[in-house]
């Protein structure tokens, strides 16, 4: 399975945003989530916004209010979450298959 690089780049992005750079202050660490579970939660709840917003703006271009140019920023930061999304769940599966094919 090959990872893209617009997925990649969608996936560092997101990390960014997230507060996850080196270069980021004290500041920014202390709003990071206190577990797994709540950055995944976040994760999911921003790709998901990512994902609306690139539907709202198809909708919105449908009807003639919109920029195109708008239209195609909003659709392209869909789908390279969407690819995002797809790669992590691909690599949690094969992580739960190693799993189970080892011996007890």
């Amino acid at each position: 399975m090959a990872i893209l690089p617009s997925a990649a780049a969608a996936a560092y992005q997101a990390v960014a945003k997230m507060g996850g750079s080196s270069t980021a202050g004290a500041a920014t660490s202390s709003a990071m989530p206190a577990n797994f579970t709540d950055f995944l939660s976040n994760a999911v709840k921003d790709s998901m916004g990512s994902i609306k917003a690139g539907e709202q703006a198809a909708m919105q271009q449908t009807a003639g209010h919109a920029d195109v140019v708008n239209v195609v920023t909003a659709v392209n930061n869909a789908e390279l979450t969407l690819d995002t999304v797809v790669a992590v769940r691909d690599k949690v599966i094969s992580a739960y298959q190693s799993i189970m094919q080892m011996p007890i």
